[in-house]
């Protein structure tokens, strides 16, 4: 939590900078798509994941004149944790907050009526298990859901669309893959299980933003 509670002290601290410029903020919702991966022990293999799920974020950017500029995320996301062979399966409630910096190129100047950008970035994700403990859990022998948090870092690659709606409005329709190594804390591997890797979640939204300025 310590690296959160930085974090958002040093959103506090650009604010003023962003807002001294063209600035933006708004808010999305969507949904989340994780890619899985493979829990191997002695007995064999199951499969690991975080179920799909609603997802929304918020964002404090600012613009230049040209095709530059950057934001602030923080997002959420439900999803619960998930173990699954040949039909037999475990879940466990789960959510999860991402803070990170995103750098945004876009492909028409600021004003435009309709602005492409990709977005790049990193920061940190923290998964929380929240179901409750049961004294067997199925496939406990691959791996156990737990109630554990785990923080760990994340890369964000994206891009999408920025319509402008009016001089201070803005609807954005975006898709990003937000990268993090495995959550071992709440998908703990048993012993003699190994499991890594790093997992993706692509996650589409739709959202609405307010601009200080159209830029004309």
């Amino acid at each position: 939590m310590k690296s959160v509670r930085m974090l958002v002290v040093s959103m506090a601290v650009l604010a003023p900078a962003v807002f001294a410029q063209r600035w933006e903020v708004g808010g999305g919702a969507g949904g989340g798509f994780y890619t899985s991966q493979t829990v191997t022990a002695p007995t064999g293999s199951a499969s690991a994941k975080i179920d799909s799920n609603v997802a929304a974020g918020m964002w404090l950017g600012n613009n230049r004149a040209d095709s530059w500029g950057g934001e602030l995320r923080a997002d959420f996301q439900l999803g619960s944790l998930d173990v699954n062979q040949d039909g037999t399966k475990a879940t466990f409630a789960a959510r999860s907050y991402a803070f990170h910096y995103d750098v945004l190129w876009h492909a028409k100047p600021y004003g435009s009526k309709i602005r492409p950008f990709l977005a790049v970035g990193a920061g940190v994700k923290i998964y929380q298990g929240t179901g409750a403990q049961v004294l067997y859990q199925p496939l406990s022998n691959f791996a156990l859901l737990t109630q554990a948090q785990d923080l760990t870092p994340l890369v964000s690659v994206g891009g999408g669309m920025k319509f402008q709606l009016s001089p201070h409005m803005q609807l954005r329709a975006e898709l990003h893959d937000y990268m993090t190594t495995f959550p071992k804390q709440v998908i703990a591997p048993a012993q003699g299980a190994r499991i890594g890797g790093w997992l993706q979640d692509f996650v589409p939204t739709i959202g609405v933003s307010y601009t200080s300025s159209d830029g004309r």
